[in-house]
């Protein structure tokens, strides 16, 4: 049995000046061979990227990558010829494949954009990159809310992975129990909010490594906000 929590401030941290980013797994110049990736959740990234600015023109290949917008808008341009915005609220999956190139920036000159950027090892290599995006409806305010997975459904992104994305938003003096099937496991990335995970307590950024369970339960004490990734 294995619940193991990973504090915010135990992260890598990069500060370039323009870009201030966390990284939960080894990422660029940050290397913990004890933070590799969980199951197939290589990175989790996340950013604060000034006004006006990002990166670069950039290749990529062989990862699903996600970016889930939070505060801000993401200017993004890709050799497959998107050309999108990506607000608060929404979600983009790109699948790099066989090899794509891609640059992000900060579409306001003034406000910062906030964001966590995730890369999941896919499970077939050399396949025809994609690009996909969705907004998390308004409505939605409570629950799971299912994302991204390895099924195709209209309304979430389709993952090259055995792997399901949700977010949860529950509100404050909730409980919410969940069911982990045999032989896999769950990593809980706090965005906002207070709650604990069986016994651990999270705050802000904070996260849990949930494995060889076959579920938790969550309780909140403040308004939460979280990404569960459930991956084999």
């Amino acid at each position: 049995m294995s619940i193991n929590l990973h504090r915010a401030q135990d992260r890598g941290h990069a500060d370039h000046g323009w870009l201030k980013s966390y990284h939960t797994f080894s990422f660029a110049d940050y290397h913990d061979p004890a933070h590799m990736n969980f199951r197939s959740l290589r990175v989790i990234n996340e950013d604060y990227i000034s006004g006006g600015m990002g990166f670069g023109a950039h290749p990529h290949q062989d990862m699903e990558i996600i970016t889930y917008v939070l505060e801000g808008t993401l200017a993004h341009k890709d050799s497959m010829g998107h050309q999108e915005n990506i607000n608060a609220g929404d979600v983009q999956k790109m699948s790099a494949g066989s090899g794509v190139t891609h640059s992000e920036f900060n579409a306001d000159l003034k406000k910062t954009v906030h964001l966590f950027q995730i890369w999941i090892l896919p499970n077939k290599r050399g396949i025809t990159p994609a690009y996909h995006q969705i907004t998390v409806p308004k409505s939605f305010k409570d629950g799971l809310l299912l994302i991204a997975g390895d099924k195709k459904a209209s309304e979430m992104l389709p993952l090259q992975q055995d792997a399901q994305v949700f977010i949860g938003r529950f509100k404050a003096g909730m409980t919410y129990a969940y069911s982990i099937k045999p032989k896999r496991g769950v990593w809980l990335q706090m965005t906002c909010g207070h709650l604990t995970v069986q016994t651990q307590a999270l705050n802000n950024s904070d996260a849990v490594a949930v494995q060889n369970e076959s579920g938790f339960a969550i309780k909140t004490m403040k308004d939460s906000e979280f990404l569960l990734f459930d991956l084999v």
